[in-house]
């Protein structure tokens, strides 16, 4: 089993379960097409559900770890956000993987359950030695702002607490207190979350903005692999991370 480096540019491709195949075009509808890319761009990690994992995943033709999610929820269902675990730690330990990543949706009236489920995923995982990553989202009726700054520190703040290893979050609307955000995850490193389709500068600054603050890195889909240079820009990204 590959160790999972704690900092570095992460590509994501979880999106085929949470957003359908609308997100794809005739290309990188394959995991193939993604695990190429990653390996030629040279990522730190790749994540990935079961479902490529098992079809895609071969450690004799990647050269990065795989961080394998174990929950998602289909966008099929519109109430409260709840999204429950669908493999097991003793799965993805199989499929190679080197850490497993769970959404727990803060603000939902589901959270208990998320909470719960994520408490016995970290205790499993870290028996077995595999770092356990936290998509931490406040959503729901009672969250009004996401992105506020006192809402994303919340976020890292509960992913700390609750024993995550790595942190991914949303990029604040408030970039004044980035280092705010890093202060209270404490010890959990944080991630930036590609989130929402921008260009190629405001993602750099963003980065720049962030490991400048104390960010570890940033796992990104979309912006990545939807682009006419997804190499070039994961190139650029890492070349700041790295200093």
């Amino acid at each position: 089993m590959e160790k999972l480096p704690l900092s570095g540019v992460f590509l994501a491709y979880d999106h085929g379960l949470e957003h359908g195949p609308t997100d794809f075009n005739e290309v990188n509808v394959s995991p193939k097409y993604i695990i190429d890319l990653a390996n030629k761009a040279e990522v730190d990690a790749i994540i990935l559900l079961k479902g490529s994992a098992i079809h895609y995943y071969n450690k004799k033709n990647v050269n990065m770890p795989l961080i394998l999610k174990l929950n998602g929820k289909t966008r099929l269902y519109e109430g409260e956000p709840f999204s429950t675990q669908n493999t097991s730690v003793e799965e993805a330990v199989k499929l190679g993987a080197s850490a497993v990543g769970y959404t727990v949706y803060w603000g939902s009236k589901y959270e208990k359950y998320m909470l719960r489920e994520f408490g016995k995923i970290e205790e499993k995982a870290h028996s077995l030695g595999l770092p356990v990553i936290m998509w931490s989202y406040p959503r729901g009726k009672n969250i009004q702002d996401d992105e506020s700054l006192e809402i994303v520190s919340y976020a890292a703040r509960a992913a700390f607490e609750m024993g995550a290893d790595i942190v991914k979050l949303k990029y604040p609307d408030d970039d004044s207190k980035l280092d705010w955000v890093v202060k209270s995850a404490d010890k959990t490193k944080v991630f930036l979350a590609g989130g929402k389709k921008l260009d190629s500068e405001n993602i750099e600054q963003h980065v720049k903005k962030a490991i400048d603050a104390g960010f570890s890195g940033m796992a990104i889909g979309r912006n990545i692999w939807q682009s006419d240079n997804p190499v070039e820009r994961i190139r650029e990204i890492k070349s700041i991370i790295k200093g």
